[in-house]
């Protein structure tokens, strides 16, 4: 399955821009409500986009080298380089939301305890600020997996880009040689359907870790 300046990598690339513009419309609705509510769910779903643009990335990164012209090859690594770059951003922009919202609900806290009545008041705010604790760290627990799981397709996905370049490598060695020996355009067919088929199996497999991840992120949510 070649791509010829653009076809599945034009697709995955509108795919990870759509992604983008949501996850910073999402994150842009967390800090307005962060002055009232926390919304732990909300971030969670953030970090799972965020998550899921990042696998995009790595599936590109492995495509645009496929590409057989040279400017357009140069134009998608440079896009690929700006959608991997937007979603580092917005990954520390929520993890400085999640630092914050922390630092507040523990000035809270401790506010509510130098201020305690014996009315049982104190006890009553005390359990609030406990069950929020609680619901930012499932998020954070949350959000380490879905990182974890990124980064394992990440880099069966990185894997699988260099173990196709070493075999385009011996490929041309080997053709060389036969080449140089004279062996017939028979003989040389073959290896062509055998290479073809060893591309199938690579791609086979990416698309496998790409369904993989997804359905983790979706048993996690």
């Amino acid at each position: 399955m070649g791509v010829d300046g653009g076809g599945t990598l034009s697709e995955l690339y509108q795919i990870s821009r759509r992604l983008l513009l949501k996850t910073r419309d999402d994150l842009e609705r967390l800090e307005r409500l962060a002055a009232s509510v926390d919304s732990p769910e909300l971030s969670v779903s953030i970090r799972r986009d965020i998550s899921q643009i990042q696998t995009l990335c790595s599936e590109m990164d492995a495509l645009w080298r496929s590409v057989a012209s040279k400017p357009q090859r140069d134009l998608w690594k440079r896009k690929v380089e700006q959608v991997a770059e937007e979603a580092d951003s917005l990954r520390e922009s929520l993890d400085r939301y999640m630092q914050r919202q922390q630092r507040r609900m523990q000035e809270a806290q401790e506010r509510a305890e130098l201020l305690g009545t014996s009315n049982g008041e104190s006890s009553h705010v005390l359990r609030i600020f406990d069950e929020e604790a609680q619901a930012m760290q499932s998020a954070r627990n949350s959000s380490r997996m879905l990182e974890e799981a990124t980064a394992t397709g990440v880099a069966i996905l990185a894997k699988y880009s260099e173990q196709r370049e070493r075999l385009k490598g011996a490929q041309r060695k080997a053709l060389d040689v036969l080449n140089t020996l004279g062996l017939s355009n028979s003989v040389l067919r073959i290896i062509e359907r055998r290479n073809r088929v060893d591309q199938w199996i690579k791609y086979a497999g990416m698309i496998l870790t790409l369904i993989t991840v997804i359905a983790f992120l979706r048993w996690v949510r």
